[in-house]
């Protein structure tokens, strides 16, 4: 990478080399390795049912030999469509020993989208459990897609004694019968071997680690190509950023699902090169999560926004004991300064906002664990990671310091390209004059002149009324500020007059009142008299979400269009 003059050089953390040369290996490398350093150590905890690395690895050896004497391997791609159990750690691994691609797949997608899926990214083999929900879709699949086998693993396999025999018991009608299919493979027969996985030759930086599938800067979902070295690099960058953790000794808690590209990198893979125990939940379910925090001391605690204003806004949290929280990093979704303040002063940790997405694997931006935490910022470049503003129009011209632009990314976590999807992928990454590869993330950012990053709001999520550029971001975050809101999403609405107007969707806090006049009146002298929202709907009901938790723009336009129409 040339040399350049970057402003976060000045305020980068004296501990952390920004230009220091990132090796790359295979992904599977951190789990040999950390099996070797730690094999004895609590590897994962499910339920109160706990594995070592040792034995982590071993299931791993076993599961790859399986595959491998079912003829998978370099090419193969294989799906996983799992919930947060430690099948998931062991089959992500196992694929990847084989040589073959990993696809992550999302376990509450509906049939048409896993259709979609498995077509586009030519998966042949997935990996699920018997649990109904999750068993009943894959069945259909194997029927009506290309998908050839299915290898299943039997949930109540991995739940401690008793609970393996009371959900037996009590909750039958949430597992199936497995159909007898020479297509369909039991966990248990695949893995009924010595282990002797013959590991392939990888190239870290051409050969594909994961196809991990996005809604992406634009359109349909695509499938994000990411490198052994995109995947490693990022596992090492976060190492190398938060090399306060305590290697091999601190608890990490798992409670969003590891098929996002947040959870794989910064819960599962940074727990694997780092040796921490994850305690891991099926879901995110309020009092668990804080239950959980107090009984087991997990000292890190990766989470989107909304799942610290849910704890937040929870009469519960006075129960529990959070301090063993030392690290809890923000991704996923733009934290408001409000729920950042109000959980660490409910907790021991400061909330630490990253920046990222799947076409990065996904970290790109970290505030510093020692140093300064600009409030609304989304920090400083990883290790080795380029940020640049540049003019959205002409894609090229480098905008000023302090001025809007949109935010682009250099680095080695930076994707291959989309899967088979040449026009997107030359949308989306472009080459700079030195020849490396600069991803364009479609957010409107601002950069400091301390090298701290800003985002502004999406590009396509940009609200144009009477020809003023208004920013959902900077509404939402003015309207958090009001003691008594506990949720809120600002989007744009087509209008005939203006173009778009604004409009804002309001869930206060229980127990709480506020008129649309009161709310009015408290953003005068916050916003200019174009952001504040020409419409408020409060609702009694929590406002839509994604399946890892944030707050989902798209669902509350398509519910309003919804209702338009009808």
């Amino acid at each position: 990478m040339q040399e350049y003059s970057y402003p976060w050089l000045n305020t980068y953390p004296d501990s952390i080399q920004w230009d220091r040369e990132l090796s790359v290996q295979p992904v599977y490398d951190m789990l040999i390795q950390t099996a070797k350093k730690y094999p004895n150590n609590p590897a994962f905890d499910f339920l109160d049912k706990k594995y070592t690395w040792l034995e982590i690895y071993e299931q791993s050896c076993k599961l790859a030999k399986g595959l491998q004497d079912k003829n998978i391997g370099k090419g193969d791609h294989i799906g996983l469509f799992l919930p947060n159990t430690p099948y998931y750690l062991i089959a992500y691994y196992a694929a990847l020993m084989t040589g073959a691609t990993v696809v992550n797949l999302n376990p509450l997608y509906a049939e048409d989208e896993l259709s979609t899926l498995i077509e586009d990214s030519e998966t042949d083999l997935i990996i699920t459990t018997d649990l109904a929900l999750l068993y009943d879709k894959m069945i259909k699949m194997l029927h009506n897609t290309r998908l050839k086998s299915l290898v299943i693993c039997p949930f109540c396999d991995v739940l401690p004694f008793p609970k393996n025999q009371l959900f037996k018991l009590f909750k039958s009608k949430e597992l199936s019968k497995i159909d007898k299919d020479e297509r369909i493979f039991l966990y248990k027969d695949v893995t009924n071997n010595n282990g002797d996985a013959k590991l392939p030759d990888i190239n870290p930086t051409e050969d594909l680690a994961v196809l991990q599938y996005t809604g992406g800067t634009t359109g349909l979902p695509k499938g994000a190509m990411l490198t052994h070295a995109n995947i490693y690099v990022n596992a090492l960058q976060a190492k190398l950023w938060f090399h306060q953790v305590h290697a091999g000794q601190d608890k990490m808690l798992g409670v969003l699902p590891f098929f996002h590209v947040f959870a794989m990198t910064a819960v599962m893979n940074f727990s694997v090169i780092q040796g921490l125990e994850i305690i891991a939940l099926p879901r995110f379910e309020l009092e668990d999560t804080l239950k959980i925090i107090d009984k087991k001391k997990p000292a890190l605690f990766p989470a989107v926004p909304a799942i610290y204003n849910a704890i937040n806004n929870s009469a519960l949290r006075k129960k529990y004991d959070l301090s063993s929280l030392k690290f809890c990093l923000s991704g996923g979704a733009p934290l408001a300064v409000e729920v950042k303040k109000t959980f660490e002063a409910h907790s021991n940790c400061t909330v630490i906002e990253g920046y990222g997405l799947s076409e990065s694997s996904p970290v790109a931006c970290v505030n510093p664990v020692e140093g300064e935490n600009k409030p609304g910022s989304i920090g400083l470049p990883f290790p080795n990671t380029i940020i640049e503003i540049l003019d959205p129009e002409d894609r090229k011209t480098k905008i000023p310091i302090g001025k809007r632009g949109e935010l682009c990314i250099i680095g080695p976590q930076v994707m291959k390209g989309y899967w088979k999807n040449e026009k997107e992928t030359n949308q989306t990454l472009t080459k700079t004059e030195d020849g490396h590869m600069r991803l364009h993330t479609g957010d409107i950012a601002i950069m400091d002149e301390d090298g701290y990053t800003f985002i502004v709001d999406r590009i396509k999520d940009m609200i144009i009324t009477n020809g003023y550029n208004v920013y959902p971001r900077n509404v939402e975050e003015a309207i958090y500020k009001h003691p008594n809101i506990e949720e809120c999403i600002v989007a744009g609405l087509p209008d005939k007059q203006r173009g778009e107007i604004v409009k804002a969707w309001i869930k206060l806090k229980e127990g709480r009142e506020l008129s649309i006049q009161d709310l009015k009146a408290f953003l005068k002298e916050k916003i200019s008299p174009m952001e504040i929202p020409k419409r408020f709907e409060f609702k009694n009901e929590p406002l839509p979400k994604t399946m890892i938790g944030k707050l989902s723009r798209k669902d509350i336009i398509e519910q309003e269009l919804n209702k338009t129409i009808n």
